[in-house]
């Protein structure tokens, strides 16, 4: 899933994460302030208000300063210095918009969204701070390493700001951008706020597993199935009743109806927004700024990947099918998507041996906290120290009694280099899914102090129940060590400015790393440390994972294939002419041409799809990048999964960087040669024979 940044770095690059009902306040400025208007409220929250006028302060001294006296300090990494301010003063109350389960805190976060990213807009149209920068560019200095790429970037991001147009056509960006703002705000917020529930009987859930049940609303006979993936997947997996399997499909795949006007109308205004700016399509506006470079790279991608997938896809399907007439006595039953993860169980029971409950009493998310720790401490020389208990003392905010918080130290150096919050469980209004989100960057201060990294975990694993603790499923594990390679990567950067820290690399290379250390999850000798049965303490049978080895790219075929069709659609919308899209028609299209399904009638799942918010023309990432994370995996490969030396190496050329330089010349460092795409391939369980590298 994604990594998600709290705050926003430079207004052409910031990309809106947080749901908002609150209306857009007319505050930008797009010129120079009068003094009169320096004092007017840049927001109704006093907190945000303060911390805008003080970035408004930085501002202008910032374009006081003359001409032949800017130097990079004062110019350049003074803007850096202005942002990391800014986050520092409102990024936890931004945040608790999509965790508090306070609905004022969550009205506050989101009005405070809002304005700030109002004025933020405006910050990317003001001439004078511009044409300091460019003066500075412009006066001979040649700075080096990340104040050079600091400097490079913000002129970049100035021209995607739009401030080589004319008067009028930057006015026009300007109302987009606010107007953009205000819809991708209301389309995460119609998804985070969905409670959409399907009524089911006991009967319909006969297979469920009993323990699901105490996690369940029940009413007069009546269970309340709600659609975060906890409650959903264990019925999508075991529910013997394909009825009930169908109306939970189609309940979530009709979530967030209210989103397909929004998306349609959000395609409009990017479609524009990259028109003004010259490029063809909003698909290549988002590429300029990635790996890829351009939709036509991504495309190429796509069609060297599709044949090879179909080939395995169409397996995997005559597998699922065969398995279910074999079920049903029905020589001629047609599988259908709401039956796949059902005959998906069947098989890795029947075929595999692996019973995927029995599996999730292995893993504790106790236990499971504990081996990420053990590992990342022996790969990486780190120490966690929790400080939970005294952390609301310490004046950290604790927005729930779930939340825990962790402190990370280096051994070596003795040095304390950032902290973490885990928020693991669902609950009614929280962001549904798995993200990192960052909440403070590494930043050095002019003084020479140094801000470490915070960031927050924010899942919704399955929770404990009455005589259980929380049992991760395997997919879970899977998921949780993904978030926190997401984590590491934030906190064990050496970046010294916010623009640069951690995480802040291209969008189609940033879940390499995650990817990357997914694969520790499938190694026996680091399973031994942590998959133990929550009774018993028994370690995970050997038989039992050398099965789930052999299932592992059980239906992997038809899974890539869905990973197409989102990014496939994504393309498909950001590349239309003009924007204009039937939404729903183009996804059924696109559905049916890269899956071996059907499209189901009156569904719209896309009015859910998160990710056509913030990753909008960049879903091909998660593909894309799985190529770089299993080349990289390979050095693990050959010296050892707990091998300190491959770890010690592998944090400072990807880790430590962080985006202070192109991801390219990351990997070429790291690797020692160009990237190849055998060892994804493989990965995938796919023919390598005829593959180009």
């Amino acid at each position: 899933m994604p990594i998600r940044h709290a705050s926003k770095i430079l207004p052409a690059l910031l990309l809106a994460f947080f749901g908002t009902a609150a209306p857009v306040f007319s505050m930008i400025q797009v010129s120079e302030a009068s003094d009169e208007e320096a004092s007017a409220p840049l927001s109704s929250i006093p907190e945000v208000d303060r911390a805008l006028q003080e970035a408004e302060a930085a501002i202008a001294k910032i374009v006081a300063i003359p001409d032949g006296e800017r130097t990079l300090a004062n110019t350049v990494v003074a803007v850096d210095d202005m942002w990391a301010r800014l986050w520092v003063a409102t990024d936890m109350m931004t945040f608790m918009s999509v965790v508090s389960p306070d609905a004022d805190l969550r009205d506050l976060g989101e009005t405070a969204q809002v304005e700030i990213e109002a004025w933020m807009i405006g910050v990317g149209k003001r001439e004078d701070l511009f044409r300091a920068i460019q003066a500075y560019a412009e006066s001979g200095s040649t700075p080096e390493g990340e104040g050079a790429r600091l400097l490079e970037f913000m002129l970049r991001d100035y021209r995607r700001a739009g401030m080589a147009l004319d008067d009028e056509a930057r006015a026009e960006l300007t109302e987009i951008e606010l107007e953009l703002s205000q819809l991708e705000l209301d389309f995460k917020k119609n998804i985070r706020e969905e409670d959409e529930i399907v009524l089911l009987t006991r009967e319909e859930l006969a297979g469920v597993p009993e323990s699901w049940f105490s996690g369940v609303k029940e009413s007069e006979g009546l269970f309340l199935v709600t659609l975060d993936n906890p409650t959903y997947l264990p019925v999508m997996r075991h529910g013997t009743d394909p009825v009930a399997r169908r109306k939970l499909y189609v309940a979530r795949r009709r979530r967030a109806g209210k989103n397909v006007g929004l998306i349609e109308e959000i395609l409009k205004l990017r479609s524009r927004q990259a028109a003004l700016l010259g490029f063809q399509h909003a698909a290549d506006f988002e590429a300029e700024v990635r790996m890829s470079g351009n939709a036509e790279a991504i495309q190429a991608f796509y069609e060297e990947l599709r044949p090879k997938l179909r080939a395995k896809a169409e397996l995997d399907f005559a597998e699922y099918q065969s398995a279910m007439r074999e079920h049903t006595g029905d020589p001629e039953a047609q599988l259908n998507p709401w039956d796949q993860s059902f005959y998906n169980d069947r098989l890795l029971k029947e075929k595999y041996a692996v019973d995927q409950e029995k599996v999730r009493e292995y893993f504790s998310v106790a236990n499971v906290i504990d081996g990420l720790f053990s590992v990342t401490e022996e790969l990486y020389g780190l120490e966690y120290r929790e400080i939970t208990e005294t952390a609301a003392e310490q004046g950290y905010t604790m927005w729930h009694e779930d939340v825990q918080l962790f402190e990370v130290w280096d051994q070596a150096s003795k040095e304390m280099l950032g902290q973490f919050y885990l928020d693991l469980y669902p609950r009614p209004n929280k962001y549904n899914h798995a993200a990192q989100f960052s909440l403070l960057s590494r930043k050095r201060w002019p003084d020479g102090s140094l801000q470490k990294p915070l960031v927050a975990l924010v899942c919704n694993f399955s929770k404990p129940t009455a005589d259980r603790p929380a049992l991760l499923p395997h997919s879970e594990v899977r998921t949780f060590f993904h978030e926190f390679g997401h984590c590491l990567h934030s906190i064990l950067t050496s970046a010294e400015t916010t623009q640069f820290s951690g995480t802040r690399v291209a969008r189609d290379f940033v879940e390499a790393p995650s990817q990357m250390f997914e694969n520790w999850v499938w190694d026996a000798e680091v399973l031994k440390r942590f998959a133990k049965h929550y009774e018993t303490g028994e370690v995970l049978p050997a038989e039992l994972l050398e099965g789930m080895l052999a299932a592992r790219n059980l239906g992997s075929g038809m899974s890539n294939q869905a990973q197409v069709f989102l990014g496939s659609l994504d393309l498909a919308y950001h590349t239309a002419p003009g924007g204009e899209v039937d939404s729903v028609a183009v996804g059924n299209e696109i559905y049916e041409r890269e899956t071996l399904y059907r499209s189901t009638p009156e569904t719209y799942f896309h009015a859910a799809f998160g990710h056509l918010i913030g990753y909008q023309a960049g879903y091909y990432s998660y593909l894309w990048s799985k190529v770089f994370a299993q080349d990289m995996f390979g050095r693990f490969k050959e010296h050892g999964m707990l091998n300190a030396e491959a770890g010690s190496y592998y944090r400072n050329k990807i880790l430590a960087p962080g985006g202070t330089r192109d991801a390219k010349e990351l990997l070429l460092d790291y690797l020692g040669r160009e990237p190849d795409s055998t060892a994804f391939l493989e990965h995938l369980g796919l023919d390598t024979s005829s593959s180009n590298n």
